[in-house]
């Protein structure tokens, strides 16, 4: 007996405006289960992280200039692929059904009898004004609020736009996708009455790091968004609750906002460090050059594991190495009872928060976040005639166990994990730094700095590239590597902590600020 194949589905799901907090759980969830996603030009492809690794991408990059893909092949795929049996998840900016031809797609499917579901989205017609401080309602200027599409279909036979109701309308008029036709909307909207000094804010790229917003009247936006070079996408807010911007812009306000500051941490690692920037205001980019994979073998833990019960000490110099520890312990059937007889020492708070997961206390954490904190701590406590069992890196300094011996100590180092480089975008990242779009280049490794250096072509090459670029590293010994390879390490945190590195950038750009002011006073 065959096995029956299984009925494929299609989720219009809406990715919000640009900023990737935005997306909403149902949305999250549907990408989690895709087999393929379809993804459009105003979707954050930061949102395909959540699709598995193995769900095929398909970019479908519809935006308002140039080639696109037409409609109807986009359709065609939809529902091909839900026919061969695939979660297919049809990604498109803001909401699928205000101005995002979601209404099309839907149609289209249903016609080819394909079943689907709609995820709505969190549309840019209130968002992007939103997040330049403007609420598109207000109880004392706007009662009303009216979404208007600003680049109407061009097979239509003529317009289906009121423009004496909009103009004579009290409220707020939101225009999606009008940047192109900005003269001709303000034309009409002055033509049939709407006043010349009626405020209108241009917000382009909105919810972003990157979101630039133009404010003037009918009378001179268009001047002052050609002289700004605005460009789209762009949503065009028109009405008395722009003046509201000067006291609500609390979005382009923020200590890093419009820098973009590029991660070079395993993946898996980046996601707290880019919450921390993304609240700063600023657009974190993960390009992580180092990727944490298990080691040849798992032998020399296991043997480790099995004679446990001799070691005094147990020592973890990363949070990277706690899980494949716990995780080989449980293995060769024990738990966290196997270490009642031992002193655990953590290189720092997160590797000891790490160790909290297990149920597990640390007997030290060093002042200071590195090898030579913990010898000096240990020294402090006393060690000589111990022995002590390290799990960390495959390759690492060995510095630490030079010394615990130096002290006295018998001293195991086993690999539980291992650094290697993973594919990285060089093409895309090196056109980012050659045209001046990232502020900060972090490092929280050595070896995210010589994979990084290895990956771009080495120091000739690097050097040039990072030239007016922010240089912050974790903490000192990551910063001597940097600078073996002649980089100028600008930011520095005194806590070798990631949290501790993101306001170590903050408080830069705010001295930079100060210097400036003083400088134009």
């Amino acid at each position: 007996m065959t096995e029956s194949k299984r009925a494929g589905k299609v989720y219009l799901v809406g990715a919000g405006p640009g900023d990737p907090g935005l997306l909403t759980l149902k949305g999250k969830e549907c990408l989690e289960a895709a087999d393929v996603v379809l993804y459009d030009y105003l979707a954050n492809p930061v949102l395909l992280q959540y699709a598995p690794a193995t769900a095929q991408r398909i970019y479908v990059g519809r935006r308002g200039r140039g080639q696109y893909q037409d409609q109807a092949d986009i359709n065609r795929l939809l529902i091909d692929r839900a026919k061969e049996g695939k979660v297919v998840v049809r990604l498109k900016g803001g909401d699928p059904f205000v101005f995002g031809r979601g209404g099309e797609e839907a149609e289209a499917v249903a016609a080819g009898g394909v079943e689907f579901e709609v995820v709505p989205g969190v549309t840019a017609a209130v968002a992007v004004p939103a997040y330049a401080g403007i609420p598109v309602t207000h109880r004392t200027l706007a009662s009303t609020v009216t979404f208007v599409t600003g680049h109407e279909d061009p097979t239509k036979p003529g317009t289906q736009l009121e423009w004496p109701k909009l103009a004579s309308a009290s409220g707020t008029l939101v225009f999606m996708m009008g940047m192109k036709n900005l003269p001709s909307i303000v034309e009409q909207l002055l033509s049939e009455g709407r006043p010349s000094d009626q405020p209108v804010a241009a917000i382009r790229w909105g919810t972003k790091a990157t979101q630039q917003t133009i404010v003037g009247t009918l009378g001179d936006i268009v001047a002052r968004a050609e002289a700004a070079h605005l460009e789209p996408p762009t949503v065009i807010v028109v009405g008395e609750v722009v003046r509201l911007r000067g006291q609500l812009n609390w979005f382009e306000t923020k200590p890093l906002f419009g820098k973009r500051i590029v991660l070079t941490r395993p993946q898996e690692q980046a996601r707290e460090f880019s919450k921390l920037l993304a609240a700063y205001g600023a657009e974190p980019v993960e390009i992580p050059t180092i990727q944490i994979v298990p080691p040849a073998s798992w032998q020399a833990i296991d043997d480790a594991v099995a004679r446990i019960g001799t070691y005094q000490w147990l020592i973890f110099t990363s949070v990277n190495g706690v899980k494949p520890f716990m995780d080989r312990l449980h293995a060769a059937g024990k738990d966290a009872r196997a270490l009642a007889n031992l002193r655990l020492c953590a290189i720092g708070p997160r590797t000891a928060q790490e160790l909290g997961i297990y149920g597990l206390t640390s007997d030290v954490v060093p002042a200071e976040f590195q090898a030579e904190g913990v010898i000096a701590s240990l020294a402090h406590v006393g060690i000589r005639g111990s022995r002590i069992l390290i799990p960390r890196a495959e390759v690492a300094r060995e510095i630490l166990p030079e010394q615990l011996r130096e002290l006295g100590a018998t001293v195991d180092v086993i690999p539980v994990y291992r650094t290697i480089a993973p594919a990285v975008d060089v093409v895309s990242l090196t056109q980012q730094l050659h045209d001046g779009q990232v502020a900060v280049m972090t490092f929280t490794s050595s070896s995210t700095v010589r994979n990084f250096m290895e990956l771009f072509g080495g120091q000739d090459a690097v050097r040039p590239l990072l030239a007016g670029v922010v240089v912050a590293c974790i903490g000192p010994i990551t910063a001597n590597t940097a600078k073996e390879y002649g980089l100028t390490v600008t930011v520095m945190p005194e806590e070798n902590t990631v949290p501790a590195l993101a306001e170590a950038i903050v408080r830069h750009f705010k001295q930079g600020d100060r210097v400036a002011a003083s400088t134009s006073g």
